[in-house]
């Protein structure tokens, strides 16, 4: 099974950034998946500070719903490439706002498969929401109870789990190593 990762940190915990020179040091090419969406001028400034930082020869494939899709396809039509995913909590948010009250459900259950079968390595970051108060409102506790239960999820399923933490990547799993 090709190296799967999830990183994930807090907010400026410097996970886009260890996930990113991960890509780098696969030696394949990379194709880097962006969930964001600019629905507000500052969030418009964090995509584009995120795109100066990365190598201009990565392609982007902006996806903030079908996650599976998009890594299917790219895997179908560049086998040998490393796909970044930077970030599953906006991809989690964009489904749990989205007019689709089945989309999470649906594309977590596709996500989950599709790692599984995924011939490519696929570098996944996503913020670690888990270690504060629990929130008051009813959408922000389901976020957070869903964030958990995505990370736990992939986790049994990937060979790596790191946590980053002050630009420091700590490792969580890895995989078995022989002699």
């Amino acid at each position: 099974m090709p190296l799967t990762e999830l990183i994930l940190g807090g907010a400026r915990s410097g996970k886009s950034r260890y996930a990113e020179q991960r890509a780098q040091e696969s030696n394949r090419p990379v194709v880097y998946i962006a969930t964001a969406q600019a629905l507000d001028p500052e969030m418009d400034q964090r995509i584009v500070h995120h795109r100066a930082q990365r190598p201009a020869e990565w392609p982007t494939v902006e996806e903030p719903l079908a996650l599976a899709a998009a890594i299917e396809r790219i895997g179908a039509t560049q086998p040998d490439a490393t796909i970044l995913v930077d970030c599953l909590t906006l991809w989690l948010t964009n489904c749990l706002l989205s007019d689709d009250g089945d989309c999470f459900a649906r594309e977590k259950a596709a996500l989950l498969q599709t790692l599984s079968q995924c011939s490519n390595p696929v570098l996944m970051v996503s913020n670690e929401v888990g270690y504060g108060i629990v929130p008051m409102g009813e959408l922000s506790r389901r976020f957070v109870d869903e964030t958990g239960r995505l990370h736990q999820d992939i986790a049994a399923i990937v060979a790596s789990v790191t946590l980053v933490v002050a630009g420091i990547p700590m490792a969580v799993k890895r995989p078995p190593t022989h002699c």
